[in-house]
Protein backbone atom coordinates (compact mmCIF):
# COMPACT_ATOMS: atom_id res chain seq x y z
CA UNK A 1 0.00 0.00 0.00
CA UNK A 2 1.02 3.39 -0.28
CA UNK A 3 2.81 3.22 2.10
CA UNK A 4 1.88 3.85 2.09
CA UNK A 5 -1.83 4.50 2.19
CA UNK A 6 -4.82 4.02 4.36
CA UNK A 7 -7.75 5.55 2.45
CA UNK A 8 -9.00 7.01 5.53
CA UNK A 9 -9.58 10.39 6.22
CA UNK A 10 -6.95 10.39 8.70
CA UNK A 11 -4.04 7.74 8.64
CA UNK A 12 -0.83 6.05 10.75
CA UNK A 13 3.61 4.82 14.51
CA UNK A 14 8.45 4.04 16.96
CA UNK A 15 10.95 1.86 19.25
CA UNK A 16 14.30 0.96 21.07
CA UNK A 17 15.12 -2.33 19.02
CA UNK A 18 16.12 -5.06 20.49
CA UNK A 19 17.48 -8.52 18.78
CA UNK A 20 16.66 -11.74 20.22
CA UNK A 21 17.57 -15.29 19.47
CA UNK A 22 15.32 -17.08 17.15
CA UNK A 23 14.55 -20.95 17.46
CA UNK A 24 18.12 -22.55 16.18
CA UNK A 25 20.42 -19.68 17.03
CA UNK A 26 19.44 -17.19 14.92
CA UNK A 27 18.22 -13.72 15.91
CA UNK A 28 14.39 -12.84 14.83
CA UNK A 29 12.98 -9.29 14.30
CA UNK A 30 9.20 -7.34 13.59
CA UNK A 31 7.68 -4.19 12.83
CA UNK A 32 4.94 -2.65 10.43
CA UNK A 33 5.99 -0.15 7.26
CA UNK A 34 4.67 0.06 3.69
CA UNK A 35 8.31 -0.23 1.81
CA UNK A 36 10.71 1.06 -0.46
CA UNK A 37 14.20 -0.59 -1.67
CA UNK A 38 17.32 -0.53 -4.00
CA UNK A 39 18.27 -3.99 -5.28
CA UNK A 40 19.70 -6.36 -7.56
CA UNK A 41 17.67 -9.88 -8.23
CA UNK A 42 18.95 -12.57 -10.55
CA UNK A 43 16.91 -12.37 -13.84
CA UNK A 44 14.42 -14.88 -14.81
CA UNK A 45 13.13 -15.93 -18.21
CA UNK A 46 12.79 -12.69 -20.94
CA UNK A 47 15.05 -11.25 -19.08
CA UNK A 48 12.34 -9.39 -16.50
CA UNK A 49 13.24 -6.79 -14.35
CA UNK A 50 12.74 -7.07 -10.91
CA UNK A 51 10.53 -5.96 -8.57
CA UNK A 52 12.29 -5.86 -5.51
CA UNK A 53 10.15 -3.27 -3.42
CA UNK A 54 7.12 -0.62 -3.00
CA UNK A 55 6.54 1.03 -6.31
CA UNK A 56 9.46 -1.18 -7.86
CA UNK A 57 12.95 0.05 -9.23
CA UNK A 58 13.28 3.51 -7.94
CA UNK A 59 10.11 3.41 -5.89
CA UNK A 60 8.93 4.87 -9.50
CA UNK A 61 5.99 2.96 -10.42
CA UNK A 62 7.17 2.24 -14.31
CA UNK A 63 7.46 -0.53 -16.32
CA UNK A 64 10.26 -1.32 -18.45
CA UNK A 65 11.52 -3.01 -20.94
CA UNK A 66 10.02 -4.52 -24.42
CA UNK A 67 7.56 -7.47 -22.87
CA UNK A 68 4.55 -6.26 -21.19
CA UNK A 69 1.84 -6.85 -19.24
CA UNK A 70 -1.66 -6.45 -21.73
CA UNK A 71 -3.28 -3.40 -20.82
CA UNK A 72 -7.03 -4.91 -20.88
CA UNK A 73 -7.96 -7.94 -18.36
CA UNK A 74 -10.75 -9.15 -16.54
CA UNK A 75 -11.30 -11.94 -14.02
CA UNK A 76 -10.47 -14.45 -16.79
CA UNK A 77 -9.19 -12.55 -19.13
CA UNK A 78 -5.55 -12.38 -19.83
CA UNK A 79 -5.08 -13.89 -16.44
CA UNK A 80 -2.35 -16.84 -16.13
CA UNK A 81 -3.15 -17.67 -12.48
CA UNK A 82 -4.81 -16.46 -9.41
CA UNK A 83 -4.81 -17.68 -6.04
CA UNK A 84 -7.04 -16.56 -2.96
CA UNK A 85 -4.89 -15.33 0.00
CA UNK A 86 -6.10 -16.26 3.63
CA UNK A 87 -6.07 -13.08 6.04
CA UNK A 88 -5.88 -9.13 4.99
CA UNK A 89 -3.11 -7.59 4.26
CA UNK A 90 -2.85 -3.91 2.34
CA UNK A 91 1.22 -4.65 1.50
CA UNK A 92 2.23 -4.70 -2.15
CA UNK A 93 3.69 -7.74 -3.44
CA UNK A 94 7.72 -8.22 -4.63
CA UNK A 95 9.59 -10.30 -6.44
CA UNK A 96 13.02 -12.00 -6.31
CA UNK A 97 13.47 -14.04 -9.37
CA UNK A 98 10.67 -16.57 -10.09
CA UNK A 99 9.72 -15.80 -6.72
CA UNK A 100 6.89 -13.62 -5.39
CA UNK A 101 6.35 -12.28 -1.84
CA UNK A 102 3.44 -11.60 0.55
CA UNK A 103 2.79 -10.43 3.66
CA UNK A 104 -0.71 -11.18 5.53
CA UNK A 105 -2.58 -11.43 8.75
CA UNK A 106 -5.13 -14.16 9.78
CA UNK A 107 -7.82 -13.10 12.54
CA UNK A 108 -8.78 -16.72 13.94
CA UNK A 109 -11.68 -14.11 15.20
CA UNK A 110 -14.61 -12.52 13.47
CA UNK A 111 -12.72 -9.25 11.33
CA UNK A 112 -15.12 -6.21 10.57
CA UNK A 113 -15.65 -5.51 7.54
CA UNK A 114 -13.48 -2.64 5.59
CA UNK A 115 -15.54 -0.03 4.55
CA UNK A 116 -14.69 1.77 0.73
CA UNK A 117 -14.01 5.56 0.23
CA UNK A 118 -12.54 8.72 2.96
CA UNK A 119 -14.73 9.00 5.63
CA UNK A 120 -14.21 9.68 9.73
CA UNK A 121 -15.42 7.07 12.24
CA UNK A 122 -13.24 4.13 10.82
CA UNK A 123 -10.96 4.12 14.00
CA UNK A 124 -10.92 1.82 16.95
CA UNK A 125 -9.99 2.13 20.49
CA UNK A 126 -9.03 -1.00 21.12
CA UNK A 127 -6.86 -3.84 19.32
CA UNK A 128 -9.14 -6.87 18.45
CA UNK A 129 -9.04 -9.90 21.66
CA UNK A 130 -8.91 -12.54 19.20
CA UNK A 131 -5.55 -14.65 18.52
CA UNK A 132 -3.77 -13.17 14.96
CA UNK A 133 -1.45 -14.77 12.85
CA UNK A 134 0.98 -13.09 11.07
CA UNK A 135 2.33 -14.61 7.90
CA UNK A 136 4.94 -14.39 5.03
CA UNK A 137 4.22 -16.11 2.02
CA UNK A 138 6.06 -17.31 -0.94
CA UNK A 139 4.32 -17.90 -4.37
CA UNK A 140 5.61 -19.05 -7.61
CA UNK A 141 5.90 -16.22 -10.06
CA UNK A 142 5.11 -18.45 -12.79
CA UNK A 143 2.31 -21.09 -11.32
CA UNK A 144 0.81 -18.82 -8.61
CA UNK A 145 1.61 -22.30 -6.49
CA UNK A 146 2.74 -21.79 -3.18
CA UNK A 147 6.24 -22.41 -2.71
CA UNK A 148 6.18 -21.55 1.51
CA UNK A 149 4.37 -20.25 3.95
CA UNK A 150 6.06 -19.14 7.02
CA UNK A 151 4.18 -18.33 10.33
CA UNK A 152 6.33 -15.47 11.94
CA UNK A 153 4.20 -14.18 14.87
CA UNK A 154 0.68 -15.67 16.22
CA UNK A 155 -0.61 -13.47 19.02
CA UNK A 156 -3.44 -10.75 20.10
CA UNK A 157 -2.59 -7.62 18.79
CA UNK A 158 -1.15 -4.84 21.07
CA UNK A 159 -2.07 -1.97 19.30
CA UNK A 160 -5.37 -0.95 17.46
CA UNK A 161 -5.93 -0.27 13.21
CA UNK A 162 -8.36 1.80 11.50
CA UNK A 163 -11.48 -0.29 10.29
CA UNK A 164 -10.14 -0.36 6.81
CA UNK A 165 -5.87 -0.40 7.23
CA UNK A 166 -4.65 -4.07 8.41
CA UNK A 167 -1.81 -5.18 10.34
CA UNK A 168 0.07 -6.15 7.07
CA UNK A 169 0.64 -2.84 5.48
CA UNK A 170 4.14 -2.23 5.04
CA UNK A 171 5.48 -3.89 1.86
CA UNK A 172 8.77 -6.26 2.12
CA UNK A 173 11.78 -5.75 0.32
CA UNK A 174 14.43 -7.92 -0.91
CA UNK A 175 17.84 -8.26 -2.47
CA UNK A 176 17.09 -10.96 -4.50
CA UNK A 177 18.71 -13.44 -1.67
CA UNK A 178 16.62 -12.23 1.03
CA UNK A 179 13.07 -10.74 1.91
CA UNK A 180 13.06 -8.32 4.68
CA UNK A 181 9.42 -8.60 6.07
CA UNK A 182 8.07 -5.48 8.89
CA UNK A 183 5.05 -5.23 10.87
CA UNK A 184 4.16 -2.45 12.88
CA UNK A 185 4.57 -3.00 16.47
CA UNK A 186 5.58 -6.55 16.29
CA UNK A 187 9.00 -6.86 14.70
CA UNK A 188 11.19 -6.93 11.49
CA UNK A 189 12.18 -10.47 9.90
CA UNK A 190 14.84 -11.12 7.44
CA UNK A 191 14.13 -14.66 5.81
CA UNK A 192 16.01 -16.38 2.87
CA UNK A 193 13.92 -17.46 -0.54
CA UNK A 194 13.27 -20.89 0.77
CA UNK A 195 11.57 -19.17 4.09
CA UNK A 196 14.29 -19.48 6.35
CA UNK A 197 14.63 -17.08 9.40
CA UNK A 198 18.11 -15.57 9.48
CA UNK A 199 16.81 -12.97 12.03
CA UNK A 200 14.07 -10.99 13.65
CA UNK A 201 13.80 -7.86 15.77
CA UNK A 202 11.03 -7.32 18.37
CA UNK A 203 9.25 -3.94 17.52
CA UNK A 204 8.10 -2.37 20.88
CA UNK A 205 4.16 -1.49 20.57
CA UNK A 206 3.85 2.42 19.92
CA UNK A 207 0.72 4.63 19.45
CA UNK A 208 0.01 6.17 16.58
CA UNK A 209 -2.54 8.82 15.59
CA UNK A 210 -6.08 8.25 16.32
CA UNK A 211 -5.05 3.96 16.76
CA UNK A 212 -5.03 4.39 12.79
CA UNK A 213 -2.44 1.95 12.37
CA UNK A 214 1.44 1.96 10.46
CA UNK A 215 2.12 1.84 7.24
CA UNK A 216 5.49 2.69 6.26
CA UNK A 217 7.43 0.41 4.42
CA UNK A 218 11.54 -0.49 5.17
CA UNK A 219 14.05 0.48 2.22
CA UNK A 220 17.27 -1.04 1.80
CA UNK A 221 20.59 0.13 0.39
CA UNK A 222 24.12 -1.00 0.71
CA UNK A 223 23.76 -3.88 3.22
CA UNK A 224 21.97 -1.71 5.52
CA UNK A 225 17.72 -1.44 6.23
CA UNK A 226 16.41 1.87 6.74
CA UNK A 227 13.19 2.11 9.03
CA UNK A 228 11.22 5.76 9.86
CA UNK A 229 9.36 4.95 13.04
CA UNK A 230 6.99 7.81 13.52
CA UNK A 231 4.50 7.52 15.67
CA UNK A 232 2.74 9.67 19.17
CA UNK A 233 5.63 8.72 21.43
CA UNK A 234 9.39 8.59 20.20
CA UNK A 235 10.02 8.71 16.23
CA UNK A 236 13.16 8.31 14.95
CA UNK A 237 15.06 7.12 11.73
CA UNK A 238 17.14 3.63 12.37
CA UNK A 239 19.75 2.26 10.32
CA UNK A 240 20.32 -2.17 10.85
CA UNK A 241 23.09 -3.88 9.15
CA UNK A 242 20.11 -6.28 6.90
CA UNK A 243 22.52 -9.22 7.40
CA UNK A 244 22.15 -9.36 11.44
CA UNK A 245 19.56 -7.04 11.85
CA UNK A 246 22.00 -5.30 14.38
CA UNK A 247 21.72 -1.48 15.03
CA UNK A 248 23.90 0.95 13.32
CA UNK A 249 22.48 4.04 14.51
CA UNK A 250 19.56 5.83 15.40
CA UNK A 251 18.35 9.29 14.86
CA UNK A 252 15.50 10.84 16.76
CA UNK A 253 13.11 12.61 15.13
CA UNK A 254 10.81 15.54 15.80
CA UNK A 255 7.29 14.19 14.48
CA UNK A 256 4.52 12.50 15.48
CA UNK A 257 2.60 9.63 13.20
CA UNK A 258 3.78 9.35 9.70
CA UNK A 259 3.08 7.05 7.27
CA UNK A 260 5.54 7.69 4.34
CA UNK A 261 8.10 5.20 3.12
CA UNK A 262 11.80 6.55 2.96
CA UNK A 263 13.74 6.95 -0.09
CA UNK A 264 17.61 6.43 -0.48
CA UNK A 265 18.05 8.96 -3.09
CA UNK A 266 21.69 8.19 -5.33
CA UNK A 267 22.30 11.50 -6.93
CA UNK A 268 25.40 12.68 -8.70
CA UNK A 269 26.62 14.68 -5.95
CA UNK A 270 25.94 12.31 -2.71
CA UNK A 271 23.61 9.60 -1.60
CA UNK A 272 20.76 10.41 0.82
CA UNK A 273 18.07 9.39 3.41
CA UNK A 274 14.12 11.40 2.17
CA UNK A 275 12.00 11.17 4.83
CA UNK A 276 8.78 13.11 4.41
CA UNK A 277 6.75 14.03 7.22
CA UNK A 278 4.27 16.31 8.39
CA UNK A 279 6.49 18.78 10.53
CA UNK A 280 9.06 18.92 7.68
CA UNK A 281 10.81 17.07 4.50
CA UNK A 282 14.52 15.81 5.90
CA UNK A 283 16.87 14.56 4.32
CA UNK A 284 19.99 12.58 6.11
CA UNK A 285 23.45 11.32 5.05
CA UNK A 286 24.21 7.41 5.77
CA UNK A 287 25.07 8.06 9.09
CA UNK A 288 22.06 9.93 10.40
CA UNK A 289 22.63 13.14 10.44
CA UNK A 290 20.45 15.91 9.08
CA UNK A 291 21.40 17.52 5.26
CA UNK A 292 18.43 19.41 4.54
CA UNK A 293 14.75 20.28 5.84
CA UNK A 294 11.38 21.55 3.71
CA UNK A 295 8.72 23.21 6.08
CA UNK A 296 5.33 23.23 4.68
CA UNK A 297 3.57 19.98 4.35
CA UNK A 298 -0.24 18.93 5.01
CA UNK A 299 -1.06 17.75 7.97
CA UNK A 300 -1.35 13.89 7.36
CA UNK A 301 2.17 12.73 5.41
CA UNK A 302 1.49 9.18 3.13
CA UNK A 303 3.12 9.25 0.10
CA UNK A 304 6.49 8.22 -1.13
CA UNK A 305 9.36 9.94 -2.70
CA UNK A 306 11.28 9.04 -6.04
CA UNK A 307 14.01 10.62 -8.14
CA UNK A 308 12.97 11.06 -11.94
CA UNK A 309 15.25 12.78 -14.40
CA UNK A 310 17.53 14.79 -12.08
CA UNK A 311 14.75 15.87 -9.50
CA UNK A 312 13.27 14.57 -6.40
CA UNK A 313 9.64 14.76 -6.10
CA UNK A 314 7.55 14.67 -2.57
CA UNK A 315 4.41 15.18 -2.15
CA UNK A 316 1.26 15.33 0.95
CA UNK A 317 -1.93 16.16 0.61
CA UNK A 318 -4.42 15.65 3.18
CA UNK A 319 -7.55 16.36 1.89
CA UNK A 320 -9.11 18.68 4.33
CA UNK A 321 -5.34 20.79 4.29
CA UNK A 322 -5.98 23.99 2.10
CA UNK A 323 -2.06 23.27 1.96
CA UNK A 324 -0.94 20.33 -0.33
CA UNK A 325 2.50 20.72 -1.77
CA UNK A 326 4.42 19.13 -4.85
CA UNK A 327 7.97 19.06 -4.57
CA UNK A 328 10.55 18.80 -7.09
CA UNK A 329 13.57 19.08 -5.12
CA UNK A 330 17.31 19.66 -6.81
CA UNK A 331 20.25 17.73 -5.33
CA UNK A 332 22.64 18.88 -3.15
CA UNK A 333 20.84 21.14 -0.47
CA UNK A 334 22.02 22.30 2.97
CA UNK A 335 19.75 23.37 5.99
CA UNK A 336 16.54 24.64 5.91
CA UNK A 337 15.60 25.37 2.70
CA UNK A 338 11.75 25.93 2.92
CA UNK A 339 9.85 28.28 0.66
CA UNK A 340 9.37 31.98 1.97
CA UNK A 341 5.93 32.81 1.80
CA UNK A 342 5.53 33.41 -1.56
CA UNK A 343 7.39 31.84 -3.16
CA UNK A 344 7.11 28.59 -5.67
CA UNK A 345 10.84 28.02 -6.29
CA UNK A 346 14.42 28.89 -4.63
CA UNK A 347 17.61 27.85 -5.34
CA UNK A 348 17.25 23.77 -4.88
CA UNK A 349 13.68 23.98 -4.90
CA UNK A 350 13.18 23.42 -8.99
CA UNK A 351 9.02 24.14 -8.45
CA UNK A 352 6.38 23.15 -6.40
CA UNK A 353 2.71 23.73 -6.95
CA UNK A 354 1.10 24.62 -3.42
CA UNK A 355 -2.17 22.74 -3.11
CA UNK A 356 -1.99 20.13 -5.83
CA UNK A 357 -1.07 16.80 -4.42
CA UNK A 358 -3.01 13.40 -3.54
CA UNK A 359 -3.73 12.42 -0.28
CA UNK A 360 -3.29 8.67 -0.35
CA UNK A 361 -1.49 7.87 -3.65
CA UNK A 362 2.30 8.87 -4.37
CA UNK A 363 2.44 10.34 -7.88
CA UNK A 364 3.63 9.30 -11.10
CA UNK A 365 6.39 10.61 -13.34
CA UNK A 366 7.35 8.92 -16.96
CA UNK A 367 7.57 10.76 -20.48
CA UNK A 368 7.95 13.82 -18.53
CA UNK A 369 5.09 14.66 -17.26
CA UNK A 370 3.68 14.09 -13.73
CA UNK A 371 0.32 12.66 -13.07
CA UNK A 372 -1.27 13.17 -9.98
CA UNK A 373 -4.42 10.33 -8.88
CA UNK A 374 -6.83 12.03 -6.63
CA UNK A 375 -8.66 9.94 -3.86
CA UNK A 376 -11.78 11.05 -5.36
CA UNK A 377 -11.25 9.83 -9.02
CA UNK A 378 -10.01 12.45 -10.42
CA UNK A 379 -6.62 12.44 -12.61
CA UNK A 380 -4.25 15.69 -12.94
CA UNK A 381 -1.55 16.14 -15.19
CA UNK A 382 1.81 18.49 -15.32
CA UNK A 383 4.92 18.74 -16.82
CA UNK A 384 7.50 17.23 -14.75
CA UNK A 385 10.13 19.66 -15.63
CA UNK A 386 8.22 22.92 -14.43
CA UNK A 387 5.15 22.28 -12.43
CA UNK A 388 2.80 23.93 -14.87
CA UNK A 389 -0.22 22.48 -15.89
CA UNK A 390 -0.91 20.01 -18.49
CA UNK A 391 -4.63 19.47 -17.98
CA UNK A 392 -6.42 19.98 -15.19
CA UNK A 393 -7.99 17.37 -12.66
CA UNK A 394 -10.59 15.58 -15.17
CA UNK A 395 -13.50 12.79 -13.21
CA UNK A 396 -12.79 9.33 -13.51
CA UNK A 397 -16.43 8.57 -13.62
CA UNK A 398 -17.86 6.25 -11.35
CA UNK A 399 -13.83 6.28 -10.13
CA UNK A 400 -15.15 6.88 -6.28
CA UNK A 401 -12.22 5.90 -4.36
CA UNK A 402 -8.65 5.20 -5.12
CA UNK A 403 -5.62 4.77 -2.09
CA UNK A 404 -3.14 2.31 -4.56
CA UNK A 405 -0.61 4.41 -6.35
CA UNK A 406 -0.76 4.75 -10.25
CA UNK A 407 1.74 2.98 -12.77
CA UNK A 408 2.97 3.38 -16.27
CA UNK A 409 3.52 1.12 -18.88
CA UNK A 410 3.75 0.96 -22.60
CA UNK A 411 2.71 4.75 -23.15
CA UNK A 412 -0.38 4.19 -20.85
CA UNK A 413 -1.68 5.47 -17.02
CA UNK A 414 -2.93 2.49 -14.89
CA UNK A 415 -5.27 3.95 -11.71
CA UNK A 416 -6.76 1.23 -9.67
CA UNK A 417 -9.09 1.65 -7.84
CA UNK A 418 -10.83 0.16 -4.22
CA UNK A 419 -14.34 -1.36 -6.31
CA UNK A 420 -11.25 -3.41 -8.33
CA UNK A 421 -11.33 -1.67 -11.56
CA UNK A 422 -8.57 -0.28 -13.06
CA UNK A 423 -9.32 3.03 -15.48
CA UNK A 424 -6.22 3.10 -18.47
CA UNK A 425 -5.54 6.45 -19.39
CA UNK A 426 -3.79 7.50 -22.75
CA UNK A 427 -0.29 8.84 -21.52
CA UNK A 428 -0.15 11.39 -23.99
CA UNK A 429 -0.91 15.38 -23.12
CA UNK A 430 -4.73 14.78 -23.82
CA UNK A 431 -6.92 13.22 -20.87
CA UNK A 432 -8.59 10.21 -23.05
CA UNK A 433 -9.60 6.93 -20.99
CA UNK A 434 -8.76 4.45 -23.02
CA UNK A 435 -11.21 1.53 -21.31
CA UNK A 436 -11.58 0.13 -17.76
CA UNK A 437 -10.87 -3.53 -16.96
CA UNK A 438 -13.01 -4.76 -13.42
CA UNK A 439 -12.20 -7.60 -11.13
CA UNK A 440 -14.59 -9.51 -8.83
CA UNK A 441 -17.00 -7.97 -6.38
CA UNK A 442 -14.89 -9.21 -3.78
CA UNK A 443 -11.79 -7.66 -4.95
CA UNK A 444 -11.31 -4.58 -2.92
CA UNK A 445 -8.04 -2.70 -4.45
CA UNK A 446 -5.90 -1.01 -1.97
CA UNK A 447 -2.50 -2.40 -2.51
CA UNK A 448 -0.22 -0.70 -4.95
CA UNK A 449 0.33 -3.54 -8.01
CA UNK A 450 4.04 -5.23 -9.11
CA UNK A 451 5.13 -5.08 -12.87
CA UNK A 452 7.84 -8.35 -13.75
CA UNK A 453 8.30 -7.97 -17.48
CA UNK A 454 5.60 -9.32 -18.80
CA UNK A 455 3.39 -10.08 -15.88
CA UNK A 456 1.43 -7.54 -13.77
CA UNK A 457 0.77 -8.66 -10.23
CA UNK A 458 -2.44 -7.43 -8.68
CA UNK A 459 -3.40 -7.81 -5.21
CA UNK A 460 -6.30 -7.49 -3.61
CA UNK A 461 -8.65 -8.00 -0.60
CA UNK A 462 -9.45 -11.75 -1.61
CA UNK A 463 -6.54 -12.55 -3.71
CA UNK A 464 -4.12 -11.88 -6.15
CA UNK A 465 -4.19 -11.69 -9.96
CA UNK A 466 -1.27 -12.64 -12.24
CA UNK A 467 -2.21 -10.79 -15.44
CA UNK A 468 0.22 -11.51 -18.95
CA UNK A 469 -1.23 -12.74 -22.38
CA UNK A 470 -3.10 -15.93 -21.59
CA UNK A 471 -6.48 -17.48 -22.35
CA UNK A 472 -7.89 -18.67 -19.13
CA UNK A 473 -7.50 -18.33 -15.64
CA UNK A 474 -5.39 -20.93 -13.41
CA UNK A 475 -7.68 -20.67 -10.61
CA UNK A 476 -5.59 -21.71 -7.32
CA UNK A 477 -7.63 -21.96 -4.03
CA UNK A 478 -5.98 -20.76 -0.64
CA UNK A 479 -5.68 -24.09 0.30
CA UNK A 480 -4.21 -25.93 -2.56
CA UNK A 481 -0.51 -27.57 -2.25
CA UNK A 482 2.81 -25.98 -3.57
CA UNK A 483 4.32 -27.03 -6.54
Amino acid sequence: MDRSAHGLLGCTRGVAFQARPFPGGKTMAARFVVVLAVAIVAPIAHAQTPWPQFRGPGARGVAVGDRLPPDRWSTTDNVAWKRDIPGRGWSSPVVAGDRVFLTTVVNTGATEAAKKGLYFGGERAKPADSIHQWKVICLDLGTGQVRWEKLVHEGVPKTPIHIKSTYASETPVTDGKHVWCMFGSVGIWCLDLDGTVEWSRELPPRAMRFGWGAAASPVLHDGRLYVVDDNEEQSELVALDAATGREVWKTPRDEKSNWSTPYVWENPLRTEIVTPGTGAIRSYDLDGNLLWSIKGMSSITIATPFEADGLLYVSSGYILDPRKPIYAIKPGAAGDISLAAGETSNQFIAWSQPAAAPYNPTTLVADGKLWVLFDRGFLACHDAATGQPIYASQRLPEGRAFTASPWYAGGKVFCLNEDGVTFVCDGGADFKILHTNALADDDMGMATPAIVGDKLLIRTAARIYCIAARGTAAVVPAGAPGG
